[in-house]
């Protein structure tokens, strides 16, 4: 079936997937109020970017405005900017500023490849047993935790979550809460504007020690230090379930550990090809959600085309996301 183009604006992309989509989504579709999706947003985005601080305050918290994530996630993971233009972009940063900006964009690149090479078994632990504790939490992500539910409001509102407080989310579901750590993934999935299994899970494998053997340990430190107005909002903050660092478990590496680590078997196919496939004309352009932007090879190549999106209608039935995904 094919779908009316939907009117500018936030109000009415919304409008247009609550008509058309909302039956396969995990809630009712509402635009986030923290980031504006869109070519004109992303290109504004990025003629914005000032990268001043942002070693320094990239892993704050709260207050919000202390806080030096760009924000550029979601943009990047649709291929409303790419890569190397992000990367051109911190050229006249300081220094230290953009060697770690870039840090992250290598970051990013490195999870793609090891998606493209590892696919679905991504989603395996890679090296080592996760850490788990000897007993499990009944809810991983309680919301009597203050900053578990701060967390977890920004997560289902906005769609987004710095850096830090994923890792936060993520300790918490897995290394404490002992909760299997690809359900806890599943639930970043749903919400994250800027959700992709590649970045998600190897981040997530890297947190709870699975690609390491090192688990990132979440206490009542880490909140005190990048949010304390937290802790002094917590009912629970008299006897704080998080007071000490989670134990380090014993590690357990795989007796079979990821072959695909070692070595790609057919780094050709893996790659894509090198240059353009030509079948003939074609009739339409046909975007993905990994190339959204006006910079997509194949409208540049055939810019006068009709453009066409496919929502893949079983699969979003089967993940069921959040509306503001879509």
């Amino acid at each position: 079936m094919l779908l009316p183009t939907p009117a500018p604006g936030s109000d009415a992309a919304a409008a247009f997937v609550r008509r058309h989509l909302g039956g396969l989504c995990s809630d009712d579709p509402a635009a986030s109020p923290a980031v504006r999706g869109g070519q004109t947003a992303a290109d504004a985005a990025l003629a914005t970017l000032d990268l001043t601080g942002y070693a320094a305050r990239r892993s704050e918290v709260l207050p919000a405005d202390r806080r030096g994530a760009t924000r550029l996630s979601p943009y990047i993971r649709y291929g409303l900017i790419d890569l190397p233009t992000a990367w051109s972009a911190a050229g006249g940063a300081p220094p230290e500023d953009r060697t770690k900006f870039r840090d992250e964009l290598a970051w990013q690149e490195y999870a793609r490849h090891v998606y493209a090479r590892l696919g679905r078994r991504l989603a395996s632990a890679l090296r080592v047993a996760p850490a788990r504790p000897a007993r499990s939490w009944d809810d991983p992500w309680p919301r009597g935790m203050r900053c578990v539910d701060a967390c977890l409001d920004e997560l289902e509102t906005e769609g987004w979550l710095v850096n830090q407080t994923r890792m936060w989310m993520s300790s918490q579901w897995t290394v404490r809460g002992g909760a299997e750590w690809t359900e806890g993934e599943d639930r970043f999935f749903t919400h994250l504007l800027d959700g992709s299994r590649a970045a998600n899970r190897l981040g997530w494998q890297w947190t709870i020690g699975a690609g390491t053997g090192k688990p990132y340990g979440f206490s009542r430190w880490q909140v005190r230090k990048r949010a304390p107005q937290l802790c002094g909002e917590c009912a629970l903050r008299h006897r704080c379930p998080i007071e000490d660092r989670p134990d380090d478990p014993p590690a357990a590496p795989r007796p079979d550990p990821e072959p695909l680590l070692r070595a790609d078997p057919d780094p050709g196919t893996t790659g894509g090809p090198r240059d353009v496939v030509d079948t003939g004309r074609p009739d339409a352009v046909w975007l993905t959600a990994e190339s959204l932007g006006d910079a997509d090879p194949a409208l540049d190549a055939h810019p006068d085309l009709p453009v066409v999106f496919v929502f893949d209608e079983p699969l979003l039935a089967r993940l069921r996301l959040s509306g503001k995904r879509l």
